[in-house]
């Protein structure tokens, strides 16, 4: 297994895994997803930017897993200490090959990369419904440090 940063030829391994992703998405929030199509432009801007990439796991097989990640700065807020995160848009693994320690290679290399780059810290989004996803950033030192709640005001 190795993980390195994706290039253009992986797009439409990416693009398999995306929705994938999506599609556990509109199962947990349908009020807030739907199934999209990620084109050329999508995975070009990120190739491309100075402060997010694509790392991938790649086996035999191919691409097995994804994990966006993009360097960001804590906002400008007199209360927060300045500090430089490192953000995982999305993180995918093929069903069939879950529970194999790929998703903690991806989480360690993602780690690793912010280190690279001046972070202090990682975060996520985890949809709470899915407790196999919360279990797995558990296990790789993950902790819930706030919650966010909202109410449907307009349908």
């Amino acid at each position: 297994m190795q993980i390195r940063k994706a290039t253009r030829d992986d797009i439409e391994a990416l693009r398999a895994l995306y929705l994938e992703l999506e599609q556990d998405a509109v199962k947990y929030q349908p009020e807030h997803f739907v199934i999209g199509y990620r084109d050329d432009d999508f995975f070009e801007n990120i190739f491309n930017s100075e402060n997010q990439d694509i790392l991938v796991a790649e086996a035999e097989a191919g691409v097995v897993g994804f994990s966006h990640v993009m360097i960001l700065k804590q906002k400008n807020v007199a209360c927060l200490k300045p500090q430089t995160l490192v953000y995982i848009q999305d993180l995918d693994v093929i069903t069939q090959m879950r529970g194999q320690g790929i998703g903690s290679l991806l989480m360690k290399t993602s780690k690793e990369y912010g280190i690279a780059h001046g972070a202090n810290f990682i975060r996520t989004q985890v949809f709470p419904q899915n407790i196999r996803g919360m279990r797995f950033y558990e296990k790789n030192g993950f902790c819930e440090m706030m919650k966010t709640v909202e109410c449907l005001i307009k349908e």
